[in-house]
């Protein structure tokens, strides 16, 4: 079991992860909103992060997240700047969309394994649950 200082260094480090995700999403986040991300998120890891499975699985749910929302912001950053996408914007969005798609499904599934690991209904055995081994016969 870790200690409550290791649990808040994860719940930190995984809210860092979580507020860059959010920056390169963004392109360039203003530092006030890469804050607020990074506190909130913070908190969040804090609350619900009960071990260091569970912290790392939210920031990795997070980070999935994160993937799935970049090829959106990009679609409609270009979108809002001109009417018709030049080929290059074109490619652009394509880009967005394959490394984004790819992206999320990996950090999604990665943290769908580490919550998983973490079902509270699975719980060791202890000796005396276990089937008893066979006996040697004489």
């Amino acid at each position: 079991m870790a200690s409550s200082w290791t649990l808040r260094i994860n719940a930190a480090l995984g809210s860092l992860v979580v507020a860059m995700g959010a920056w390169l999403a963004w392109e360039g986040l203003a530092g006030v909103g890469g804050l607020m991300i990074l506190v909130i998120a913070g908190c969040f890891l804090v609350w619900r992060g009960r071990t260091l499975r569970l912290i790392w699985a939210w920031t990795t749910l997070f980070l999935g997240i994160e993937c799935l929302a970049w090829p959106i912001i990009t679609m409609l950053r270009i979108r809002s700047a001109t009417a018709q996408p030049s080929d290059e914007q074109m490619g652009t969005i394509l880009s967005a969309v394959l490394m984004g798609l790819f992206s999320a499904v990996f950090w999604i599934a990665f943290s769908y394994g580490l919550f998983k690991g973490t079902d509270p209904n699975r719980l060791p055995q202890s000796p005396e649950t276990q089937s008893p081994r066979r006996q040697k016969k004489r």
